[in-house]
């Protein structure tokens, strides 16, 4: 009986032997890809985790150094941030922030590089939408108004299109092409909620060019009128 039995797991063996020999070194090679995935895998969320606690805290720099109002610190970390996190949403808030100082201050060109930056490199589409509005109203008080229109062109979040709408309104009635212009502010009314203060000042306007958006036929095009 121990014979048999010895004959059988000897069998088994060799079955195993034979299997092992055909299959073992794709199952290997199976196993080492699976376990470098999940290997990299954790390896790229403790990087993501350790990158963005690192962007925070040179975020909370940027912050201080707004503050004290010293071009040269402001130049110093915005570039370091951008250089060592662009990829990140404290990159594109810094740019945001530097932005306005520079704005504030007088620096009108390296204000409009910084939303330059954001609108250009920005992975998320609420910052760079943000980016192109505020650089569309710095072009357009600078009166390059073909640039500033360039920037409200293409795709924006839905919540953004009432703002482009009346930011377009605003650059083309400055270039005195005040029917495209009704058609924007009309088209940003209809959009913003009803109970925003937002979109009674676009009826200001709208009223100021001899428009009635509330009226019946207010904002109806031209034929229907």
């Amino acid at each position: 009986m121990a014979n048999q039995l010895d004959l059988e797991e000897q069998e088994q063996l060799d079955q195993l032997k034979h299997f092992w020999k055909q299959y073992g070194n794709a199952i290997t090679w199976a196993l080492i890809v699976v376990l470098g995935t999940f290997a990299a895998w954790n390896f790229y969320q403790y990087w993501q985790r350790s990158q963005a606690s690192q962007a925070a805290a040179m975020y909370d720099e940027v912050e201080r150094v707004v503050k004290s109002a010293d071009a040269a610190k402001i130049d110093r970390v915005f570039a370091d941030i951008k250089d060592r996190f662009a990829s990140t949403t404290y990159a594109q808030q810094a740019g945001l922030l530097v932005a306005k100082q520079y704005y504030s201050a007088g620096n009108i060109e390296a204000a409009k590089s910084a939303l330059s930056w954001v609108a250009d490199k920005s992975s998320d589409p609420g910052y760079q939408a943000v980016a192109k509005l505020r650089l569309a109203g710095v072009l357009m008080e600078s009166k390059a108004f073909d640039e500033a229109l360039k920037q409200l062109t293409g795709s924006f979040p839905p919540n953004f299109e009432a703002l482009v709408a009346d930011r377009k309104g605003d650059i083309l009635l400055l270039q005195g092409k005040k029917k495209e212009a009704i058609a924007e502010y009309g088209k940003a009314y209809k959009s913003f909620d009803e109970r925003t203060d937002y979109r009674r000042l676009v009826e200001v306007k709208l009223n100021s060019l001899g428009v009635d958006p509330q009226s019946a036929d207010g904002l109806a095009p031209e034929g229907k009128k």
